[in-house]
């Protein structure tokens, strides 16, 4: 008896250590992301604003918002933006990581460079690119002009100023995929390339057969990690069109902060929240058990 006891009792001690190593971590998770979650969830059901009013009145919130012809356009304008920017982000960081997975001088200058623009805030980016789009001495007129063609209202067209917007966040955003496949890369084991090449493998073989499913599990970290990045489009457009021209590049997350910050409608603005966490997560588990459902290489 006393064995077993013994055994209890050094598992129970484990366990209390265990429960104190984790215990920090775990009251961070309720305090910073279960806690405001669950009061997002709440706040979305009452009608309330700055000044502390509040009044339960249900799910009329989320009715309002499948009514809301404005809220509805920047849902479409925010999954069209996520396809104009996720593909792109994933291809060319994945060409980059490939182009420059190499131990030269040039390869890791370029590195640095590609990566540096992921450290500016968005500020810095939006003006920059502001400077190039405007059709008034901006640099894409100037290098219009030397072709003989007259230059484009890239932010004031409803047709491209989502797409200038997409532009801007791709040259903002693209170090990082880049370092994470390289980082994948890196960790391919050289007896798999070895092997391809006993079997006179050319380059698109190797490339198709030994390292994209090598790096596959980093390639659907990159898609999911950008989805959820991409659907909180907030401050490329309220810096470079502040939503317009007529609503064309108004996202979801400015206009939850118009509705909460400037028309002070906290509950209605907390309702949009939770849709777009909705989506979000709906977007990126869609793509996790896609990329899962498919037969490994």
């Amino acid at each position: 008896m006393t064995a077993p006891r013994k055994a209890w009792s050094a598992a129970a001690g484990e366990a209390r250590s265990g429960a104190l190593f984790v215990a920090p971590y775990l009251l961070a998770f309720i305090v910073l992301l279960l806690y405001p979650l669950f009061s997002g969830m709440w706040l979305s059901l009452h009608k309330a604003d700055l000044f502390g009013g509040s009044q339960f009145i249900g799910v009329e919130n989320y009715t309002r918002l499948f009514r809301d012809a404005v809220f509805l356009h920047s849902v479409r304008n925010t999954c069209w933006f996520v396809v104009l920017t996720v593909p792109a982000l994933t291809l060319i960081g994945l060409g980059l990581a490939l182009a420059l997975n190499n131990g030269s001088r040039r390869s890791a200058i370029l590195r640095g460079l590609f990566f540096s623009s992921s450290v500016l805030s968005v500020t810095i980016v939006t003006l920059i690119w502001r400077m190039v789009l405007i059709p008034d001495g901006g640099l894409a007129a100037d290098l219009l002009a030397k072709v003989g063609l007259p230059p484009v209202p890239f932010l004031s067209d409803a047709q491209l100023a989502l797409p200038a917007i997409a532009v801007t966040t791709i040259w903002w955003c693209i170090g990082l995929p880049m370092m994470l496949f390289l980082a994948a890369l890196q960790q391919v084991p050289p007896d798999l390339y070895e092997a391809a090449a006993l079997d006179n493998a050319g380059r698109w073989r190797t490339l198709l057969c030994v390292t994209l499913p090598s790096i596959r599990r980093t390639a659907l970290v990159v898609v999911v990690m950008e989805i959820i990045l991409q659907f909180q489009l907030f401050g490329q457009a309220q810096i470079m069109t502040l939503g317009g021209p007529n609503n064309a590049s108004l996202p979801i997350v400015l206009f939850i902060y118009q509705i909460g910050f400037q028309r002070w409608d906290i509950g209605y603005a907390a309702a949009a929240s939770e849709i777009l966490f909705c989506i979000i997560l709906a977007a990126a588990m869609a793509q996790y058990f896609a990329a899962r459902g498919r037969p490994r290489a």
